[in-house]
């Protein structure tokens, strides 16, 4: 009884959140939600905490006790993410987020709309439906940055700057190449299709971007925190709200000091490398040597924007050519590298990962971003490819969507932690299965290492001990090599949506921790395509629940 229990809550869970974020499940290829948008105000949070608490009154009805296997994974996953969720939607931290960064509202919308199969007359009709409300929901968000603005909580000057210059360039694009046109319709007359969505994007995106626009020089420019103050702490509820957002993003109970900890310690071990490795790379020794190079040598940068599409599409290859030396055979769906789209490439990360659509009609995607290839170093895309790609994210999401028996929740859950840890943990399982092509690219690889922990330092440097830009961008800057508008696109990043940035070196530590443990409780029982494997086949989960996930492998395998 307890296991239908379960399954109900599950699927009403499931049900729940897709309601709540329907450009989600466009994205995973669920239909039904494509002609939506999600509702961004405070009356939408409210009614999202109402169904949170739906969640965990039902939860709590169910006899864990009674549970076996899986389902007393998906008992705990459920607890873990209905609790923590509900921690983020009452802080309201993206209430203080204006950003041109890819946490931003406008970036985000600019990526996820466009990317829908309209495989269907139904899709391409839906689309318009929502392409219609897109205004309507840009002004709500703009209402609601108004709200919290009128409680003293205010955005930074520097990402309300940003905001509106990356308003202005997408503004003063042709409407033609609008990224929001860019799909391409079926079972509709294209040529009308096209016509109706550009009066859309003419008549109602563009002139409520144009409010935006106004809004953030009039009204939230005035009011908005200078650099020296950009954390959370100096906004009313930050505090406690900093706190939600690691527990979240973490899945762990680790407090900020503890986090901050583990950054400073990882920065130091990686700097080690830096000089270890500089020396065959680059015949520089000491790591700021090392560094400075990797930074300021042109001859190591891109000229076209076409070779760094080429050489993540040959790392790709390489790794689903090797991937039998540390996976099991599985059959998923296929993985292709495309680029981000202009209208949100400026502001931008360096790349990013979409999953595959459940019913087959989109491939998962490696977005690489090309904007301005002279800034773009060579060192760096190997790893990157390896991390968003096989056998980083696409391994991952595509395996866990085709997980037969387990809830759709689980299927399609994004727990950052588990997520992010594992692309992360991938960027060095590589370098064991020799996937980089030289020294020059295991750089690449350290000094990723060492952005992910420099995030710990400066995510908890910023929101919990204050920290100004500046001193956040200096520190990324003396411990790791990426470019000057790397390191500021990546702080303006921590800046609008604190303590994501925590999750990577976080998960990645859990997943290494736990493999280490493995390996010394089972000796030579230890196998890393079974331990791999046990880590992926459950799905993306909570951090606590993967330990116990684990747990009960290695007393499989010792029993055997």
């Amino acid at each position: 009884m307890s296991a239908s229990q379960l399954a109900a809550v599950a699927r009403r869970y499931f049900d729940l959140r897709l309601a709540a974020n329907p450009v989600s499940a466009t994205v995973y290829g669920i239909a039904g939600y494509d002609h939506l948008l999600p509702d961004p105000s405070r009356e939408g949070s409210a009614k999202r905490l109402a169904d949170l608490a739906e969640t965990g009154d039902a939860l709590a009805g169910v006899d864990a006790a009674s549970l076996e296997g899986q389902d007393r994974i998906t008992r705990s996953m459920l607890d873990r993410l209905v609790r923590d969720e509900r921690g983020v939607v009452e802080a309201a931290l993206h209430e203080v987020g204006v950003t041109a960064s890819i946490a931003g509202v406008v970036s985000s919308m600019l990526s996820a709309i466009p990317n829908a199969a309209l495989d269907s007359e139904r899709r391409s009709r839906d689309y318009l439906e929502r392409l219609a409300g897109l205004g309507d929901y840009f002004d709500a968000v703009l209402e609601r940055y108004r709200q919290a603005g009128s409680e003293g909580r205010h955005q930074t000057r520097h990402g309300t700057l940003a905001a509106i210059g990356q308003i202005d360039d997408y503004l003063a694009s042709p409407i033609e190449g609008d990224a929001l046109l860019r799909p391409e319709p079926a079972g509709v007359d294209a040529r009308r299709w096209r016509a109706s969505a550009a009066e859309l994007v003419e008549r109602r995106v563009r002139p409520a971007l144009g409010r935006w626009r106004t809004a953030l020089e009039e009204e939230l420019l005035p009011a908005a925190r200078p650099d020296e103050r950009v954390g959370v702490c100096h906004v009313p509820g930050g505090e406690a709200g900093y706190l939600a957002a690691a527990r979240q993003f973490t899945t762990t109970d680790l407090t900020p000091e503890q986090i901050h900890r583990i950054g400073l310690e990882g920065v130091e071990r990686v700097r080690e490398e830096f000089a270890e490795i500089g020396v065959r790379a680059l015949g520089a020794g000491g790591a700021d040597e090392v560094i400075a190079r990797l930074r300021g040598d042109l001859s190591l940068r891109y000229e076209r924007a076409e070779d760094i599409v080429a050489d993540v599409a040959e790392a790709l290859r390489r790794a689903e050519a090797a991937l039998p030396e540390a996976f099991l055979d599985y059959d998923i769906a296929p993985c292709e590298v495309r680029v981000v789209p202009e209208a949100a490439a400026k502001g931008s990360t360096l790349a990013y990962y979409t999953v595959p659509a459940l019913d087959g009609s989109r491939p998962g995607v490696h977005w690489v971003n090309t904007y301005e290839p002279q800034t773009r170093s060579r060192f760096e895309y190997e790893a990157l490819a390896f991390h968003e790609s096989v056998p980083g994210h696409h391994l991952q999401f595509a395996l866990g969507q085709r997980l037969e028996g387990l809830p759709l929740f689980r299927r399609f859950s994004y727990v950052t932690a588990f997520g992010e840890g594992w692309g992360l943990y991938t960027e060095r399982l590589a370098d064991e299965i020799g996937l980089y092509s030289g020294d020059l690219a295991r750089l690449g690889m350290v000094s990723f290492d060492a952005w992910r922990s420099c995030r710990l330092v400066v995510d908890t440097g910023m929101h919990v001990f204050g920290w100004s830009r500046e001193r956040a961008v200096a520190f990324m800057r003396d411990n790791t090599a990426l470019s000057e508008v790397n390191i500021a696109n990546e702080v303006d990043r921590y800046i609008a949506w604190p303590g994501q940035a925590l999750a990577y070196m976080v998960g990645r530590r859990h997943i290494g921790l736990l493999r280490e443990r493995a390996r010394a409780e089972l000796g030579s029982a230890f196998d890393l395509r079974h331990f791999h494997d046990r880590i992926l086949s459950s799905g993306s989960m909570p951090l606590e629940t993967m330990t116990g996930v684990v747990e009960d492998w290695i007393a499989e395998r010792r029993g055997a």
